[in-house]
């Protein structure tokens, strides 16, 4: 092996020291931490018509249709649509007639007795959620969903874009309710949270599967076999 000459072993043994120091001087960037309380909610109460549960309004009918904050009959039984029916948060129309599909076992008043609230904090790069449930569906299985959507909205809406909360093969993002309907969903995950922005609005969505069954990374047809329960808007992140 050729020897370096004593003026290259120089200048190579300061750029080591150099890129060194640098290294020592390199600081790790998190997000920016982050304390909330979580309260989760339903379609109606942000003034939209709930999208993936129906009701027949006359027996006997065929015809199933979204139920708004209008909808006072908590007795009336829930359906699934007979036809896959695409999300819609903003068109207030948008509530049917659609062909009745299977009965989903539970009322119209058993969905809104829901209740969800918990916690999120972010620190050194780990978020952590705490969320618990009460009147869910008895042994019901059920998906948490990081949920994006472009804000302010297109017209006509797109949809949103849906991850499962956790690992991206949705293994980390399920539970079942209790024979009570309650339920603990405890969970950390690296990096943190990405909340609202400026060009997309975020929530946690929590999604009832009445097939009793989870697609892995995708929720599974929204309104036959997924049906999102309630959710909780993210606020915009520290800084904007």
């Amino acid at each position: 092996m050729r020897p370096f000459p004593l003026t290259s072993v120089a200048v190579l043994a300061v750029t080591m020291a150099t890129q060194s120091n640098a290294q020592d001087d390199i600081k790790v960037s998190y997000d920016a931490a982050e304390s909330m309380s979580l309260t989760f909610i339903f379609h109606i109460d942000d003034g939209m018509a709930e999208q993936d549960v129906f009701y027949e309004k006359v027996p006997g009918s065929g015809e199933v249709f979204r139920p708004t904050a209008a909808t006072r009959d908590m007795d009336v039984p829930l359906y699934a649509p007979g036809i896959e029916v695409k999300h819609n948060f903003l068109d207030t129309s948008d509530t049917g007639p659609y062909p009745k599909g299977r009965p989903l076992g539970l009322t119209l008043g058993d969905w809104f007795a829901a209740k969800g609230s918990g916690t999120y904090t972010c620190s050194n790069g780990v978020g952590t959620v705490d969320l618990a449930f009460e009147n869910l569906v008895p042994g019901g299985v059920y998906t948490i969903w990081h949920d994006f959507m472009v804000w302010p909205p297109t017209d006509p809406f797109i949809g949103t874009y849906d991850l499962p909360f956790g690992a991206r093969d949705g293994s980390e993002n399920t539970f079942v309710a209790n024979g009570d309907g309650s339920a603990d969903f405890e969970r950390t995950i690296s990096p943190c949270l990405q909340l609202s922005g400026e060009h997309l609005a975020a929530d946690l969505g929590l999604a009832w599967h009445s097939d009793g069954q989870t697609y892995g990374p995708l929720p599974g047809e929204f309104s036959t076999v997924t049906h999102v329960q309630m959710y909780v808007a993210l606020p915009e992140r520290t800084g904007l």
